[in-house]
């Protein structure tokens, strides 16, 4: 399978890796991974070439964690290079995963994980007030003990819970897309930008530096699709559809929408900041640049949300 075949980017969230507070731990990870592994193995099986993305907010929250409590013994790992580790990490789970799948399928395909940096600008205003999610949620009394402690800046994430918040600046240029691109269009399956990519920013000389911040994996990922000109755009996430009124009276599920109605919602504050709404937005930003289709749904749920029996799907 090669150039002249479909490209999807498929975006699946760090949280879609852990079901729920007893699942959390590396194995039960990678048995979340084999269930999405396996709804995009029926896309490749369909004709598709797939770029997966993957989030690492409660990962990360989890490295950072483990490194604080090691402080006294061992120097603290900085956020840019605890992104590297996770995207070897995660890379790793999904290309076992993906390896274990085509094996089982008898499918003569190859995985490949891309430790991927992406550029964001220095001045961004995100560094001075931070609004990316990390971690695992928390009651208010622990965030806010951990907080003092720690420095940290948490906030309520939708009600879900308390959870530490980082700066996440705008992704502007993805450092490896050229590799990224190659490899895609040659017919292997990529890992790349995992976690939104390692943020680093351009000096005065040309030189790269690594920065204290995480980038939201759904911005990363239209970045992604448009700039490698994808035929579609998936958002795995925690929920078949997206809903108006989420968690309320008034929800209602949407099947469909335009890129108008989605500029309108999306005005309108319709969508949660920390959740939904970033995804809508990297959805935009997807058919602005020129994209053709957007789809988001949950992972275990792609096959039949392909085929049009669920999903949210985006056109322009």
């Amino acid at each position: 399978m090669g150039s002249d075949s479909k490209l999807a980017v498929v975006a699946v969230g760090g949280n879609a890796l852990i079901r729920d507070q007893d699942h959390q731990t590396i194995p039960h990870q990678y048995e979340a991974a084999q269930l999405t592994v396996a709804g995009i193995t029926d896309m490749i099986e369909a004709g598709w070439n797939v770029i997966v993305t993957h989030g690492n907010g409660p990962q990360m929250g989890y490295v950072l964690r483990r490194s604080e409590l090691a402080i006294h013994e061992v120097s603290p790992v900085p956020m840019d290079y605890a992104g590297a580790d996770l995207q070897g990490a995660l890379g790793y789970m999904f290309v076992r995963a993906f390896r274990n799948e085509f094996r089982k399928r008898g499918i003569s395909r190859e995985p490949v994980a891309v430790v991927t940096e992406m550029l964001v600008d220095a001045d961004d205003p995100a560094f001075r007030e931070p609004t990316k999610p990390i971690g695992s949620h928390m009651d208010e009394a622990t965030a806010k003990k951990l907080a003092a402690a720690q420095g940290w800046t948490v906030k309520d994430d939708a009600g879900r819970g308390w959870r530490r918040v980082v700066p996440s600046p705008r992704p502007k240029k993805i450092v490896d897309y050229l590799a990224i691109a190659h490899l895609a269009r040659s017919g292997f399956v990529v890992i790349g930008c995992g976690g939104g990519g390692i943020p680093v920013v351009e000096e005065a000389d040309g030189t790269l530096r690594g920065v204290e911040a995480v980038i939201d994996k759904d911005l990363a990922s239209s970045l992604l699709a448009r700039s490698i000109g994808a035929d579609l755009f998936v958002l795995a996430t925690g929920v078949e559809r997206v809903a108006l009124g989420f968690n309320t009276p008034q929800q209602r599920w949407l099947d469909r929408m335009t890129l108008d109605e989605a500029k309108r919602y999306d005005a309108a504050d319709e969508f949660d900041r920390g959740s939904m709404g970033p995804k809508i937005k990297a959805l935009i930003e997807f058919l602005d640049g020129g994209g053709t289709r957007g789809l988001i749904t949950a992972p275990g749920s792609l096959c039949r949300a392909l085929s049009g029996e669920t999903g949210t799907v985006m056109v322009p």
